[in-house]
């Protein structure tokens, strides 16, 4: 029998059971009706787990953009607002030209009287009446009542706005994002066309069609233009308005061009002509289909199915091909050229040759060697191998030649159709003839002849004035970052130098790749920066360096950079004094306490997010740092890291990526670790072992093979390797090659609960 005081604990638990299944009940109708808005036009197979709205709040710095396009193409739209918490949009474009680098052409519905405070007024939405799918977008202006939908081809898109019933006034606004000479032209009162200038001069063209006549007008800051036509000039803007009669639901169908306004024309006619908005709709799901479900997973939780393939989307973003009817413009030499193959531009080397081009060349090495060639032709174009190639051309950012580190791994995974010969030419002149200053392209200076002479980048002094005026005031010299990266860089030149016969080269720069050492300081255990009197400068290699530490490192501290010799792991080991040293200092990376409040630390390194002690997965150069375990005597290490990572790191939600995306760096990392096997040191035609969080995987390949990791009792807790096979070959160590894979493979793994300690041990 209960006494009183039982009963009222009774009570009040029954009570608060009561209130949390009520609760549970709200938010599963809540979570449903959230559900069936995002299950419209849901997809096929895979495609019903992409959520592209997965990390749209970023940590510190930059979120995930949920862009709407074709896989690799170049039309690509979300809508213009602050972020993912913001309730208002101010616009809507024709096309982002490049990932964070800028769009062209704003448009937006309005159903007011059109003044010229319109186009600077913004537009309430509410979240849970938007739809975002990788091939469609819709949401509802709640103010205004005007629901906004749009669908994207290769080189074009529509819109479609559904204005409130009998609404008199129905206009749509256009104005231009860059600063540069634009210009509006409406043919007739169905059709028009539009220029606006990007990054200076580059030209961008659009023509368009709308599916009902309306009355044009154009409008300067100054006043507005009710019957006027066409309109030239800086920060040009016209409308369009539809009578009362018109009808509620108008579609404007369009075609953007880099190359001509004809040639808008064409890719307008060609693509999009005689189309209805589902029918383009249906082809861009098709696409995205074809581009996900070439990879199927069996096991795995929902949400862990979901943060994947909303990573493979994200990994299908960028490069993006430009090629209009056999022609595209380059920036490279601002001229138009004539290409029987696609022409590819926006990748950023620096995040991208970790996993995503490594990933490319597994599941469409066709499309990664049209890239390649891509790189190759603006070299011959532009001068210099590009490192970060966008529509203007080679972008001055971060530090490093990476490109060739891409370069190198696709050549020895088998991807040669491009001019090898060429290639190489430009990896040379990048490593004997470039500046190494970071965010700068040019010709090399004093810096980089000290490098070659001496073997190190020379940092300042603390305090010391910078007197090189090449040097960027803001990124400074990053004198360790550059060295390493360098290091690696010309690791992979040695290496290609060797697959070419390149006797001479191949000496040469394999010196050249051990310059890593000599910043090595072996009572720090770091590596450290220098002056230019090779005396070492004394800091704290955990916060000194200014902001991003980038006087002697780069958006890391000295623990990340600890780890920048991807390409000669055995060296760096030795360097540490063997196997059981570097494993307690990986284990240190992750438990080191950052020595100041989290608001010091991120103050110096919005950069470093993702943080489990030092350690930082929210940066690129981390990616590879919890597989290191599998060079040491503890490989179980990695498949707890990894697994824990991926766990507290990647959740399905809005705040799910830990730090800059970088437009399929991270997401990459992601579809590689969720698979079980990274490819911790591309150049290497190799991949290492970690823990999958699928109970299979199946990768379809060229020729109709497919690549199979089985991991039989994997879950959630049984995530520690117990056995392995290769093609039913006992495997006893956590490697395998690029060439299993692409024949054809099976990797078979048990896995258990609790760690086979001497499973993987070399």
């Amino acid at each position: 029998m209960l006494n009183s005081k039982s009963k009222l604990v009774s009570a009040s638990f029954i009570r608060t059971l009561l209130c949390l299944l009520l609760f549970v009940c709200y938010s599963g109708m809540k979570n449903t009706q959230a559900q069936s808005i995002l299950s419209t036009n849901d997809g096929t197979g895979n495609l019903k787990y992409v959520d592209p709205r997965i990390g749209n709040v970023g940590q510190l710095l930059q979120p995930t953009r949920p862009t709407v396009q074709v896989p690799n193409q170049m039309i690509r739209m979300y809508p213009e607002r602050n972020d993912y918490i913001d309730d208002q949009i101010s616009s809507f474009p024709l096309t982002i030209v490049s990932h964070r680098l800028g769009e062209v052409f704003a448009l937006k519905p309005w159903n007011k009287l059109v003044t010229t405070n319109a186009w600077k007024e913004k537009q309430t939405f509410d979240h849970d009446l938007e739809i975002t799918r990788p091939w469609y977008y819709s949401t509802y202006l709640i103010d205004d009542e005007i629901t906004v939908e749009f669908t994207a081809g290769e080189k074009t898109g529509i819109y479609r706005f559904t204005f409130p019933a009998n609404k008199q006034d129905k206009n749509l606004l256009f104005g231009l994002y860059n600063n540069g000479a634009g210009s509006w032209k409406f043919i007739n009162g169905n059709s028009m066309e539009g220029m606006e200038t990007y990054h200076d001069d580059i030209k961008v063209y659009m023509y368009g069609e709308f599916s009902t006549d309306g009355q044009p007008g154009t409008a300067l800051d100054n006043g507005l233009n009710k019957g006027s036509r066409q309109v030239a000039g800086k920060g040009v803007k016209s409308w369009i308005t539809f009578n009362g009669n018109s009808p509620d639901t108008i579609d404007f169908r369009y075609a953007i061009s880099y190359i001509s306004p004809e040639q808008a024309r064409a890719n307008f006619k060609q693509e999009i002509a005689g189309k209805s908005f589902n029918d383009i709709k249906t082809a861009g799901e098709k696409a995205w289909d074809k581009a996900i479900n070439n990879i199927s997973v069996e096991g795995g939780t929902e949400a862990q199915r979901r943060s994947f393939y909303t990573a493979y989307y994200r990994c299908n973003e960028r490069m993006v091909d430009i090629t209009e009817n056999g022609k595209y413009y380059s920036g490279f030499d601002k001229k138009i050229h004539d290409t029987t193959r696609p022409f590819y531009v926006d990748d950023w080397t620096w995040d991208t040759y970790l996993a995503l081009h490594p990933l490319r060349a597994i599941v469409n090495p066709v499309m990664e060697q049209d890239m390649l060639n891509s790189y190759v032709s603006m070299y011959t174009q532009g001068g210099w191998m590009p490192t970060f190639p966008v529509l203007f051309g080679d972008h001055a950012c971060m530090n490093a030649f990476h490109s060739t580190i891409m370069m190198l791994d696709d050549y020895r995974k088998g991807l040669k159709n491009f001019d090898v010969n060429k290639a190489y030419e430009g990896m040379m002149k990048n490593a004997t003839a470039a500046t190494m200053l970071p965010w700068r392209n040019g010709p090399k200076g004093s810096l980089e002849d000290f490098y070659y002479a001496k073997g190190y980048y020379p940092a300042l002094k603390v305090g010391e004035t910078e007197t090189i005026p090449q040097v960027n005031p803001i990124e400074h010299r990053q004198a360790v970052a550059v060295t390493l990266g360098a290091s690696y860089d010309d690791w992979a030149l040695s290496q290609m130098a060797g697959e070419l016969g390149k006797v001479d080269d191949q000496k040469k720069f394999s010196i050249r790749a051990n310059n890593y050492k000599n910043l090595w300081d072996n009572n720090m255990k770091m590596f450290m920066p220098k002056d230019s009197n090779g005396n070492w400068i004394k800091i704290d290699p955990k916060f000194d360096g200014g902001e991003g530490g980038r006087d002697y490192y780069d958006e890391n501290n000295g623990w990340t950079y600890l780890w920048q010799v991807q390409e000669d792991v055995p060296g760096l080991i030795n360097l540490m004094g063997g196997k059981k040293q570097f494993e307690d200092r990986l284990d240190q990376l992750f438990r080191e306490p950052l020595g100041r409040s989290k608001y010091a630390f991120w103050a110096k390194f919005p950069d470093a997010t993702g943080l489990v002690g030092q350690y930082s997965l929210g940066n690129e150069p981390s990616f590879h740092i919890p597989y290191l375990y599998n060079f040491t005597n503890s490989p179980w290490k990695t498949q707890k890291r990894i697994r824990f990572l991926l766990d507290v790191w990647f959740k399905d939600n809005i705040f799910g990526i830990p730090g800059d995306e970088d437009g399929g760096g991270m997401s990459a990392f992601v579809v590689f670790s969720s698979m079980g096997f990274y490819p911790i040191t591309p150049g290497l035609p190799v991949y290492t072992i970690g823990s999958p969080v699928f109970s299979k995987v199946t990768i379809d390949l060229p020729g109709g093979k497919q690549f199979k990791m089985i991991a039989n009792n994997c879950s959630v807790v049984n995530k520690y390797i117990q056995s392995a096979k290769m093609n039913g070959q006992p495997l006893n160590k956590p490697w395998f090659t690029h060439e299993q894979l692409v024949n054809g493979g099976t990797l078979e793994l048990e896995m258990g609960p609790k760690p086979n300690k001497s499973w993987g041990v070399e």
